[in-house]
């Protein structure tokens, strides 16, 4: 089954494909971007892209290796500036910047620095208790003395995500966190993301390869060929989410399907 098929899932790929087209009046955005280019010499990385993200969502960016999505999140991040185009990222209720956290593949933890201290880079020494409620929310609370070169792949990874959250950012963004981690340990770190999410209400924007992954975070999944959009889309599944749950096979394979396609020039 293809996107424009008739059958359980197609008809919310047609109405989601509409969603970054949709007026941005009236909407509650945290990031909007409007005709964005990021050029690298004369390399087009980001064409004329229009894309916002709704206040409180999670969205999850696919695509092939070079695509452009990493660019994207840097752009967002504040990391690198847009060649053209307007970019806006705005807190709630005010036209102030977001607090924008992110998450990196490689957790970047200090190895001279304990666990704790590592997740308190960057606070005053009276956030130290909620340093330590962080790293509880973790479940990372009994190794707060640890040395990271005794923590494993998973758990350097939930000292980064604490790092990230005791900031309390508006938006967090994940550039491929879990990539490196074994499929059970991605599996429990999913299902620790999405608690989190849910209970902090942050925006959420993941960029993964992994179609699974996006479909299992996203509540909306956005594809990304030579630098445009070219696919929009709802998630329609209820949470949480399961590889077995009924419609998560058969998006993901019409997600893939897309990805595996190649953009027409």
């Amino acid at each position: 089954m293809n996107l424009t098929d008739t059958g359980t899932l197609a008809p919310a790929f047609r109405r989601a494909q509409t969603h970054a087209r949709a007026p941005l009046a009236g909407r509650d955005l945290a990031v909007s971007l409007r005709g964005v280019d990021k050029r690298f010499g004369e390399r087009t990385v980001l064409d004329r892209l229009d894309f916002a993200i709704e206040r409180g969502s999670f969205v999850s960016i696919v695509g092939r290796s070079g695509c452009g999505k990493s660019t994207l999140l840097r752009l967002i991040a504040g990391l690198e500036q847009p060649t053209g185009g307007v970019l806006q990222r705005t807190a709630a209720g005010s036209s102030a910047e977001l607090q924008v956290r992110i998450m990196f593949q490689d957790a970047r933890l200090l190895p001279w620095k304990s666990v704790l201290d590592n997740v308190m880079i960057g606070l005053p020494r009276e956030k130290r208790d909620e340093a330590r409620a962080t790293l509880a929310e973790v479940g990372l609370a009994e190794r707060e003395k640890d040395w990271p070169s005794r923590l494993s792949g998973g758990q350097r990874q939930r000292v980064s995500l604490a790092r990230a959250l005791v900031h309390r950012p508006d938006l967090l963004l994940l550039d491929e966190p879990l990539g490196a981690l074994d499929a059970l340990t991605r599996i429990e770190m999913h299902g620790l993301i999405e608690r989190l999410w849910r209970e902090h209400r942050f925006t959420a924007l993941l960029v993964t390869h992994d179609v699974q992954e996006a479909v299992s975070l996203g509540d909306r999944i956005v594809l990304i060929d030579a630098g445009r959009i070219t696919l929009d889309t709802a998630v329609p599944l209820q949470r949480p989410r399961t590889r077995t749950a009924p419609g998560f096979a058969e998006l993901e394979e019409q997600v893939l399907s897309r990805v595996l396609q190649r953009a027409q020039p």
